[in-house]
C-alpha cells in the first residue's frame, strides 16, 4: 500500500502546476465582454503610453524615450520591409534524382521570390537623371522668418525650442524625437515629400518626389 502512495505522490509532482488559467479558459471559456475589454485597452495604450512620458522625470525619462524611439525606428523598418514586390528568379532542377536529360539543361525552373521595393525606387531615381530641371537660385532667409520661438516649462521661462514656418522636407527615413527633447518642431502641415516641377523643354509638369534638399 506504502508503494501505492508513493508512486502516486511522485505523478503528480510532475504534473505542471502553472496551466490552471488555460484550463479554466479550456473548461468554462471567457467573460463576455472579454474581446471588447481587450480592444478598448489595446486602444487606450497609446494614450497610457504618451502620459506616462510626460509624467516622468529624469533618468527614467530619458530610458523611457530612448526605449519608445527604437520601437518606431524598428517599427518603421518592418513597414519598409513589408513593401515588397514579386519578381521571378531562377534556380536548378532539384526534383530529379540522377539529374535532366541533354535536351531539358536548357531548360530552368523559375520560382518567385520577394524583393524589396527600395531596388526599383532606386533605379526610378538613376533614370529620372535625365529630366533634371536647371531649378532657379533661391535667396537665404533668416532664422527669425523660418522659425518661431516656442516658450516651455511650469513658468515658460525656457525658450531653446524652435517652431518651422516655412515649408520643410522631410525624408523617409525621419523618425520623431520624443516631444519632450524635440529641438525642431515640424508641423505636419509643412511637411512635404512631393514636388510639382515644369520642364521647359518638354512644357509638361510632373508630380515628382523630393530626393533631398540643399
Amino acid at each position: 500500500a506504502c508503494v501505492v502512495d508513493i508512486a502516486v505522490t511522485q505523478t503528480w509532482c510532475k504534473m505542471p502546476q502553472n496551466e490552471y488559467i488555460d484550463l479554466h479558459i479550456k473548461r468554462h471559456g471567457r467573460r463576455l465582454d472579454y474581446e471588447e475589454t481587450k480592444r478598448k485597452r489595446e486602444g487606450r495604450k497609446p494614450h497610457d503610453m504618451a502620459d506616462k512620458a510626460k509624467k516622468l522625470r529624469g533618468i527614467r525619462a530619458k530610458i523611457y524615450n530612448k526605449k519608445r524611439h527604437s520601437e518606431k525606428v524598428q517599427m518603421k523598418k518592418t513597414i519598409k520591409m513589408h513593401e515588397e514586390r514579386k519578381t521571378k528568379q531562377k534556380s536548378t532542377d532539384k526534383d530529379s534524382k540522377y539529374g535532366n536529360p541533354t535536351y531539358l539543361l536548357e531548360r530552368e525552373n523559375q520560382i518567385r521570390a520577394k524583393v524589396l521595393s527600395n531596388t526599383i525606387k532606386q533605379k526610378r531615381k538613376e533614370k529620372a537623371g535625365k529630366w533634371e530641371v536647371p531649378l532657379p537660385k533661391v535667396k537665404g532667409m533668416s532664422e527669425a522668418d523660418v522659425f518661431k520661438v516656442v516658450r516651455t516649462g511650469k513658468t515658460k521661462r525656457k525658450a531653446w525650442k524652435r517652431m518651422v514656418t516655412k515649408v520643410t522636407f522631410v525624408g523617409d527615413g525621419f523618425t520623431r524625437k520624443p516631444a519632450k527633447f524635440e529641438r525642431f518642431i515640424r508641423p505636419m502641415g509643412l511637411r512635404f515629400k512631393k514636388a510639382n516641377v515644369t520642364h521647359p523643354e518638354l512644357k509638361a509638369s510632373f508630380f515628382l518626389p523630393i530626393l533631398g534638399v540643399k
